[in-house]
This record gives structure tokens, sequence and C-alpha cells, in this order.
């Protein structure tokens, strides 16, 4: 078995008797004297099939180097002492000889251990790539236990070329010190990254003029011919192209080396798509015959097979690949001048439509879907490639739902809330007469001027917002108001309640506001200050009032403010009121539907009710329909019902059927923004945020797999405190181990391993970081580890070759002071390195306009206050958040499930890491368990 970071490691079969080394007896040559002498000292795990079935078992090895084993695998093994495995991995290292042999290597700069090295590897190309897709396809199952076939082959590959190419060339002394390194194995002086990547760029200006095959697909044309159905088939010229000139068709008696060329790339892209075989052909050229079916599946399926191996395919310019989509278009009846409110008992007729991309389609182009039988489909002149199942399904849904002349907002919405046609998510809902203020999103609400009396200058958001709410209201619609905190929710709620004063024909009754006792004062002053002419109330304390007295109190008040906790301990008394409106301030105090607060709330009468949030989705959907049931009830049917349509099928599932439903639904009724809106905030540059994946190494890997084992072994016994800190301490282990083995190992070992990265992390960092250099821009890196930041910052400051200064807790103030003086100068360093802790608050380092988040704290609130180094007054450039995981880790799996819910309602839950520890071993096991896709090439 090849092992990465081992060499190639030998064992004897399970039935070879006595001593592992007498099995080596047989024998002859530099193999049979290796073993002879081996020690066995090594142990693997290895896949062993005997009569009792195919099993893991952990044997006793011999390692041998990668010198010693390219050496070793070119020998000549005789028949029955080896293993198939062993001839496989001797087959490979002949392949590579064949390779050097034929002068297709070159080579590099790689550092290791403080110094520089040359070392030769294979020049690449799309020949080598399909021997090792080849080699790849055809690897034995008991060599893929110590990882991917594709992982394997490289490392052996890159392992095994430099001593095979010094052995066949032999030592040659030269004054030049990288051809020297080449031969002699010493370091090479003058070493540096910038000639390492001079190597790179020279080694990719090699394979130019190598011919690169091009499939290009051409529409039936009458000439090709039909297939045995009668249907024209599709041309796929079989193309060379060189040096990125345009794609030339290979004619049979045309240059023989192009020949030559096409068919062997041809029978690579074969191999990787076999569809492509026994299929008719051009006799002129070596073009194939395709019929629809195959060319549907080559476009759906074989693209991503033949990219993989290198092919490119080239689709007709009238080509495109569409989803289909449903459509709503909405008409409001006209409404009795004696009634201006309609809510959800307002009369409305509708139309559903189907779309494939932006084209609406006809009857007759549906019936036409209905009957097809091919995902290709000729549309209005072009060739439309969707999944006909899918469609036809769609079709049918319009031609049976398509219209109703006359029903309520209500029945509509339920038939929104009931439409189910899998993959066709709802995209967009048009609306005429008064319907068009309530549904229709592009449709601004019909704009009201800031009352007289109210003592404010409202920001344009937040007269739109006033507008919305007077529409609702108007409408007699129940409504979320859902705007970040900070954004002025209290004021736009006065400026309504002083709104309808100033222009309702007869005086309003009053409003009931409920709100946590905390911000009760916040009220009274804020309506002493915006709303003087407001007369309120303060329904609190134990002199409170009740009875008659309360009920004259509250006819004589505008504003009437209590809490929660009265609003569930006085129901009766503040149900007996005729409330003009009800609102709920902080209204994710009513997200479980069950609790007495929810049930009170619910309760009330009233003709408009109101909610108020920032958070109207924490964890779970259920939140959102447990507040809209205040505002709307019945709007979103039961818990039981809401669970099955929206809340499994979105949270478990990523249903976006489900999701587009339940935004077409709750919509109107809900109005969110947040700070970072351009309309809000306009002072302030775009911020771009971007979750960036990197793979962990086999390194990497192997420790993180230890570090779970041993988290799920400690969880057997433990519990409570003990239990809670088993688990914190494998979390902060996993994300050392993802940041850079030497982080956990703390063993002070160098960064890199014969000049390549141990961290795939820290590889991904170093592509981000010449970028942003390359522009001539700056960065901050934020990490919530110190000993991590120290490691890293010497080897940025070397690779980039520019000061990297690193600001944590045990910076000195002056010193702090001056390191963010001089990074905020123009000639100042372009990189800093901060402490989350210490650098996450406090300062303004605008002169940064990229932000890397190395590690996550998974607290959101705290990565923002981050990046609000450089996202704030004063950033005049658009700011990129690069917030960094590692694939199929657990870094991976709870940055989507804080996105998930961050992707619910634009917000995230800021509560660390704790709730961690609250989760099941099999829930934990889960979570942490290193899935198939973490480790790269």
């Amino acid at each position: 078995m090849w092992s990465p970071g081992s060499g190639l490691l030998l064992w004897p079969a399970p039935d070879c008797p006595g001593e592992p080394g007498e099995s080596a007896g047989a024998l002859p040559g530099l193999l049979g004297s290796v073993l002879r002498e081996a020690r066995f000292r090594h142990h693997a795990e290895v896949l062993v099939a005997d009569a009792a079935g195919v099993r893991t078992e952990r044997v006793r090895a011999h390692a041998l180097a990668p010198g010693a084993a390219a050496a070793a695998l070119r020998q000549r093994l005789p028949a029955g002492a080896v293993s198939g495995d062993l001839r496989f991995l001797a087959h490979i290292a002949l392949g590579i000889e064949r390779w050097v042999r034929a002068g297709r290597v070159v080579p590099r700069l790689v550092r290791d251990d403080g110094q520089w090295w040359a070392r030769w590897r294979l020049s690449g190309g799309a020949g080598q790539r399909a021997w090792l897709a080849e080699l790849a396809a055809g690897m034995p199952p008991a060599l893929q236990v110590a990882g991917a076939p594709g992982d394997l082959l490289a490392d052996m590959v890159d392992e095994l070329t430099d001593p095979i190419v010094r052995e066949l060339v032999g030592e040659r002394p030269n004054p030049h010190p990288l051809v020297h390194g080449l031969s002699v194995d010493t370091p090479v002086d003058g070493g540096s990254h910038q000639v390492a990547e001079l190597l790179d760029r020279w080694r990719d200006s090699v394979l130019v003029d190598e011919p690169e095959l091009v499939l290009r697909l051409c529409e039936p044309d009458g000439e090709s011919g039909v297939d045995a159905d009668g249907a024209a088939l599709w041309r796929l010229e079989v193309c060379l192209r060189v040096d990125g000139a345009a794609p030339r068709p290979v004619p049979l008696l045309g240059d023989p080396q192009s020949v030559r060329t096409a068919v062997e790339r041809l029978g690579a892209a074969q191999r990787a798509y076999p569809r492509l075989r026994d299929l008719p052909g051009d006799p002129r050229s070596m073009d194939l015959l395709l019929p629809t079916a195959v060319v549907a599946d080559l476009v759906a399926h074989g693209a991503h097979a033949l990219a993989e191996a290198g092919v490119r395919l080239l689709l007709p310019r009238a080509w495109s690949v569409a989803e289909p989509s449903l459509r709503l278009r909405v008409d409001g009846a006209a409404v009795p001048a004696a009634r201006s409110s309609v809510g959800l008992d307002g009369l409305v007729s509708y139309r559903w439509e189907l779309a494939l991309g932006d084209m609406v389609l006809t009857r007759a182009e549906m019936e036409r879907l209905i009957d097809a039988q091919s995902d290709l489909v000729r549309l209005r002149g072009e060739w439309v490639q969707a999944d006909h199942r899918v469609l036809a399904a769609a079709a049918r849904y319009v031609a049976w739902h398509g219209a109703d002349t006359e029903v309520t907002l209500a029945d509509l919405v339920g038939k929104i809330v009931d439409t189910h046609v899998d993959r066709v998510p709802i995209t967009e809902v048009t609306a005429t007469g008064w319907a068009a203020a309530l549904l229709d999103p592009g449709r601004e609400p019909e704009p009201v001027s800031p009352p007289a009396r109210l003592k404010a200058q409202l920001r344009p958001y937040q007269l739109r917002g006033l507008s919305w709410l007077a529409t609702m209201n108007r409408l007699g619609c129940g409504a979320i108001l859902a705007d970040d905190m900070g954004l002025g929710k209290t004021v736009q709620v006065l400026a309504l309640l002083l709104h309808e004063r100033e222009t309702a024909t007869t005086p309003p009754g009053p409003t009931l506001l409920v709100c946590p006792m905390s911000v009760v004062g916040n009220w009274q002053r804020e309506a002493l200050r915006f709303a003087p002419d407001l007369r309120f109330l303060v329904h609190h304390g134990p002199t409170r009032r009740r009875g008659p007295e309360l009920d004259a109190a509250v006819a004589d008040a505008d504003l009437v403010i209590t809490t929660y906790t009265l609003l569930a301990r006085d129901t009766r008394e503040l149900a007996r009121q005729s409330w003009e409106r009800v609102v709920l301030d902080e209204a994710q105090h009513v997200k479980n539907a069950a609790t007495r607060q929810a049930r009170a709330a619910r309760a009330l009468p009233a003709r408009h009710r109101l909610a108020l949030t920032g958070t109207p989705v924490e964890n779970r959907l259920e939140e959102l329909r447990s507040i809209l049931d205040f505002a709307m009830p019945k709007l979103l049917g039961s818990a039981q019902t809401f669970r099955a349509r929206f809340a499994v099928p979105i949270e478990r599932e990523n249903d976006q059927n489900a999701v587009t439903r339940l935004r077409t639904v709750t919509s109107p009724f809900v109005l969110r923004r947040v700070k970072t809106d351009p309309a809000v905030i306009g002072d302030l540059p775009e911020k771009l945020e971007m979750t960036v994946r990197a793979n962990l190494t086999v390194e990497q890997a192997g420790l993180y797999q230890a570090v779970v084992r041993d988290m799920l072994d400690k969880l057997r016994d433990a519990k409570g405190m003990a239990r809670k800190g088993a688990v914190l301490a494998a979390l902060t282990h996993l994300k050392q181990v993802c940041n850079h083995p030497a982080h956990y190992l703390r063993d002070h070992s160098a960064v890199l391993r014969r000049g390549t990265h141990r961290s795939g992390k820290l590889a991904l960092v170093e592509d981000v970081l010449d970028s942003v250099l390359a522009e001539g821009e700056k960065a901050l890196l934020f990490t919530q580890f110190r000993e991590f930041g120290e490691l890293i910052a010497p080897y940025l400051t070397e690779r980039f070759g520019t000061r990297v200064p690193f600001l944590h807790g045990g910076v000195a103030k002056k010193h702090r002071d001056t390191m963010v003086a001089d990074f905020q100068r123009e000639a100042g360093p372009p990189l800093m390195l901060l402490s989350l802790k210490a650098g996450g608050t406090g300062l303004n380092l605008t002169a940064a306009n990229h932000v890397v988040h190395l590690d996550r704290w998974w607290n959101p609130a705290v990565e923002n206050q981050a990046t609000d180094r450089a996202y704030r007054i004063g950033q005049h450039r658009t700011v990129q958040v690069r917030k960094l995981v590692c694939v199929d880790t657990v870094e991976e799996r709870i940055d989507e499930m804080i996105g998930g819910k961050s992707r619910l309602a634009d917000l995230a839950v800021g509560s660390g890491e704790n709730w961690i520890t609250e989760l099941s071993t099999d829930e934990l096991r889960e979570l942490f368990t290193l899935g198939a896709e973490a480790v790269g090439d």
C-alpha cells in the first residue's frame, strides 16, 4: 500500500508461515533483500480477503522511503510471490519511468526544513491526466483504504518522480546552483518564492502547444441523417485547438500526427464518458452523430465527466439550459366606496403561468411539453434543455389549476400554500387593482406625508416604512416590521399613530403596545420626545388600574403601554377593551406559540395587529409562524400543517420550492431592512461576505480523526460539566487542526514540509493574499488563537517579503497605537494579523478593504464587530469579507447550521459555541466526524 507521508508499506500475506521477514525468501533482487532485512516495525490498517470475507486488519509492516520504493518497484517481480496490489504499484512506478525517459519532466523548487531544494516532477498535460484517470479507475479497492484514488496517485507520482529521474541521470556536478541541485541532492543557494513561481509559470508555458481536444455540438442540419425513430441526428465535431486558437475539425485524411492525437484524445474522452462509444460517425471526418437522447444526457451528465478528463464541450449558440418556474398574476376586484378595508376577505381573480427561463409558455407549447419524451425541446427557434418530467408535471398543474374568476385573498393564499410541483418554484407574483398594494413586490406603497405633529425628521427608509404601515392599516392586514435594531421602529409606529389621527374622519380607538419591562421607559421617553400630543398610559405596577377605572383610562388614551408579564396576568382585563390596534414590540417574546404570553396576545381583540422585531427567526421557522399567527391569524395554518408543508422541507431538505411558496405567502406582510442595505445607510460602500472552503491535507485529516475518536471515547462515561468540557476541548482542538498541524501539536515544527503546505487552509490564505497584494490593497486577518498568529506571522513575512504586524492582548498600548497608525498609512504594511478579542473592537482600520476570518468564533455579532474595523464610516471601497472553513469538517457543518438560520430571516444566532455541548453523542458524532470530501489534492 502507498501511504502518504510514510511511502511504500509492505506486509506478508496472512497465510505466510513464520516471522514476517521469512516470507520474502522466494523474492529475488532488491525487494527480496530489503524484506529479508526488514524489522516490520510499522503498523497499517489493511483490507484482508479470505474465506471469512473482506475485513480490515492491523498488520505489522515495513516502510520504504520514496527513493528505495522507486528502486524496489521497478525490479522484475516473480509470478505468484507478490500480490496484485504490489504489481499495480509497480505498474505505476514503471509508468512514471516511461514518462521520465520520454523527457516529460520539469524542475521545481520546494522549501523544506528552512531551505530550498530542487526537485523533478512530471510535466503534466492531457496525456498524463488521462493516464492518471485510467489508473484511478483501475486501482484495487484494497489500496484505497488510506485515501481516495486521486489523492494516493498524486502523492505517489509526486514522491517517486524525483528519485527515478536522479537514478537515470546520475550525479553531474554543475556550477549553476539550480542545475547542480537537480543532480546532486543538496540545498539550492539563492532559492526564493519568486524563482519557484517562475519555474511554475515556465512549466505552464511548456504545455501551451499541446493540442487540446474540443468537442463541438452542432444542431441537426438535415445532412447528418436520422436515428431509428426518424429523428434528426446531432453532429458532435471532433476538433483540436492549439494555444487558444479556434477549434479546427480533424479530417480523416489530414495530418497523420493530428489524426493520431485526436484518436488518442477521443479514446480518453470515451473512457471518461462511455455513451460516446458505438455511435455512428461521418465517413469523411472523426465526427460522431448523436441521437437526441444521447445529446440530452451528454449535456446533463457527460459534460462534467468530460471536463474532469480535460475535454471541453461547446454547445450551439442557440442553446439554453432553463429551469421551469411558476408565475402568479392577480387582479384585485374594485373595492366598494363604502368599504375601504379589504384584507383577506377581499375578492381577487388569478392566473397561473408556466415559464421556462424568461419565456412564458403558451397553452399549445405546454401541451407539446406534456407529450414530449425528451429533455431537449425546440421552442421559438431555440433548443432548450430541461427535465421533461418536471416540465410535464408543471404544465399539467397549470392546465388543471390555471385560473379562477373570483376568490377571496384568503382562499388564494391557501392555494399558494398547497401548490407543490417538485423542482418548480414560484418566482414571480404581479398584481393589479387593490391587490397590487399588497402582493406586488415591485410596487412602492402609496406615499404619505410625515405627520405635522411628529417632532422628528424621518429618514427616507423610515418614511417608506410609515407609508407601508399606513397601507397595511388601510387594507386591514396585520404586519411585521422587522427592521434591524437601531433603525427606528419606535418612531415609525409613533408616526403611524399621529398620521391616522390627522387623516381619519372619526377618531381612532386606542392602541395597546406590549413590550419587555426593560423598554417601557424607552417608549415613554420616545413618545414624549417625538409625539408629545399623544395621550399615553402605562399599565404596570401593583397600583395599576382595574375594572371600570381601567376602562375609563383606556378610553381616554391614544397609546397604552404594558409588559408581556402583565399581558399574561391581566388577559381578561385587557381583552375586554375595544382596541384599534395591538402592537407587540420585541415580538420574539411570542415565538413559542404555546406560551401563556403568546396565547394572550392572540386572544386580544383588535382591528389591526402589528409585530415589531429585529429577529423574526432565531432558530426555527416555527418562530416566524407563531409571530405571523398573531399578526395575520391562520395565514400559515396550524403548527402541524406548517411543519409538514414548510418547516421540515426547508430546514431539513433545503426544499427551494417550499422556500419560494413561504416567501410568496409571507412577504406581503413582512417589511425588513438591514443596516447594510444601501437604501438605509447610503454613506457606506458595499460589503461582500463569502464563505471560502479549504480541503484538509492528509496530515490534518489523520489528526482530525484522532481528536474525534478521543472525544467519543471520553463521552462514554462523562456526564455534566465533564461532558461539556470534553466537547468544548474537542471543538477547540479540531479548529486548531483545521488551522495547521503545528498549531494543534505545539511542537514548533515547520509551516511547510518539503516545500508543500501542511495546511490546506493556509495554502488558501496564501492564494487569497496573493490576489490582494497584486491589486495593491490591504487585508486584516483575524484569529481567535494568539499562538496561531505567532506561528504564521513569520511565515507570511517571509512569503510576501513585507512586515506583518500581529496585534494581540500582549501588545502594550503605546505599541498598539503605533501599529494601528502605521497600518493606516498608505506606505504602511499591507497585511495585519489581529487576535479576535484584542482587535475586534475599538479600532479604525479603514486602510484595509479585505477581511479574512481565519477561524470561526460562531458568534456572528463578535465576527461582525471585527469586520467593522474596516467596514465603518471612512471606508470608501467595497469591503470583501472571507470566512474560512474546511470542507466536510465541523467547521463547515456549523457554518451551514448558522448560515441556514441566517438565511431564514437574514439573521444569525449569537449564542457562541455552548449550544454544541447540549447535543447528543450521536449528533456530536455526525457533526464532528470527517466527511469523504475533506481531504484535497
